[in-house]
């Protein structure tokens, strides 16, 4: 059994990957962090090993809520993706007209969540991209 997958016996999830799902259920509605920002929260890891760990388990927690640090939708989700951004009222910036597909990305500057409060006000996350940790 590889290191990564859960225990078939236990249904237990290696332990990385369930700090990830911790923090993805951290995150408010209309907020996001990016992969980086995960794993910099957990002084640990680094954007792939957080986007494997909620690509294999993430389907449980808010998985909308993390996302590439530029802002673009996770290929194959991204009209779900979109919904919940609209319903939770997460900042978007529309895409330019010649854009393929014209899918709006995540104003990463206002959408961005510093792990600091569980405010979600309309001011938006961190300028500059910091992560506080626990």
């Amino acid at each position: 059994m590889r290191s990564d997958e859960p225990d078939e016996m236990s249904g237990d999830l290696p332990e990385y990957a369930e700090r990830v799902l911790d923090v993805a259920d951290l995150i408010p509605s209309g907020r996001v962090m990016a992969y980086g920002d995960v794993a910099e929260w957990l002084g640990e890891g680094g954007p792939r090993q957080v986007g494997r760990a909620m690509a294999l388990y993430g389907g449980a927690v808010p998985w909308w809520r993390v996302v590439r640090s530029d802002g673009v939708l996770l290929a194959g989700h991204e009209l779900e993706a979109l919904a919940r951004y609209r319903e939770e009222a997460t900042p978007l910036r529309e895409a330019p007209r010649g854009a393929e597909g014209h899918l709006p990305r995540l104003d990463m500057k206002r959408a961005r969540w510093d792990g600091r409060s569980s405010e979600t006000g309309t001011d938006g996350g961190t300028d500059t991209g910091d992560v506080a940790h626990n």
